[in-house]
C-alpha cells in the first residue's frame, strides 16, 4: 500500500474539495447508489466519481478501469496511484488525478476498503465517510443473486467484519435505493 504520509509533496493536506469515502459490507449496495448518485449528478462538473484501479475482470456493475497484476505494479512504481491497497486478494487504486479535482474545489467521491481511511484522513483536508450498509440477511440475498466468481465463497463473505466505526454518515440500505441515492447525493453535495 502506498504510504501517503511518506510523500514529501502530500505533508500539507490537500483542499480546499471534500473527498467522499464510501465503504461498506459486499452485497450493502454501494455500487447501486453510488451509480444513482453519479447518474443523478452527470452535469454537474464539481463533482468526480472515481474510476478505480483494480486487478479484476471489468463489470457493469462497478466503476473500475480493469488491469493485470504487471500494469498495477508498473503504475504504482511509477506513481500513477492517489493510494493503493490490496483486498480479497485483488489490488485496488486512486488514480492521482484526485488530487488536481480536490485541489481544483471539487467534491471527489471514492468506494474504497475502510483499511485506507486514516491515510486517506491524514493526506486529504476534508474527508467524509459514507458507511453503506444492510442486515446480514439482506447481505446475504444480494451476495447469492449476484454470484461474482471473484466474490468467493459466499459464506466467506459474510463471515467478514465490517467496521464502521470510522463513519461519518451510515445508510442503512434497505428500502427504495432512489430514496438512499437521493440521500447519498446531499451527503455528496454537503447538505
Amino acid at each position: 500500500m502506498t504510504d501517503l504520509a511518506a510523500i514529501p509533496e502530500l505533508q500539507a493536506k490537500i483542499g480546499p474539495g471534500r473527498l467522499v469515502l464510501v465503504v461498506g459490507p459486499s452485497g450493502a449496495g454501494k455500487d447501486t447508489l453510488l451509480g444513482l448518485a453519479q447518474a443523478a449528478l452527470a452535469d454537474d462538473h464539481d463533482v468526480v466519481f472515481v474510476r478505480r484501479v483494480v486487478t479484476r475482470e471489468a463489470s457493469a456493475h462497478e466503476n473500475n478501469v480493469q488491469v493485470t497484476p504487471d500494469a498495477f505494479r508498473a503504475a504504482r512504481e511509477d506513481g500513477a496511484f492517489a493510494i493503493d491497497w490490496e483486498a480479497h486478494g485483488l489490488c485496488y487504486a486512486l488514480p492521482r488525478s484526485i488530487d488536481d479535482d480536490i485541489r481544483a474545489g471539487r467534491n471527489v467521491v471514492a468506494n474504497i476498503s475502510r483499511t485506507v481511511i486514516p491515510a486517506l484522513r491524514t493526506a486529504y483536508a476534508d474527508v467524509v465517510v459514507v458507511s453503506i450498509t444492510a442486515p446480514p440477511e439482506v447481505l446475504a440475498a444480494r451476495l447469492a443473486s449476484r454470484a461474482r466468481a471473484s466474490d468467493g465463497p459466499l459464506s466467506d463473505r459474510l463471515k467478514r467484519s465490517v467496521e464502521t466505526s470510522g463513519a461519518d454518515v451510515t445508510i442503512n440500505n434497505v428500502s427504495k435505493a432512489d430514496a438512499h441515492a437521493a440521500e447519498l447525493i446531499g451527503i455528496i453535495k454537503g447538505r
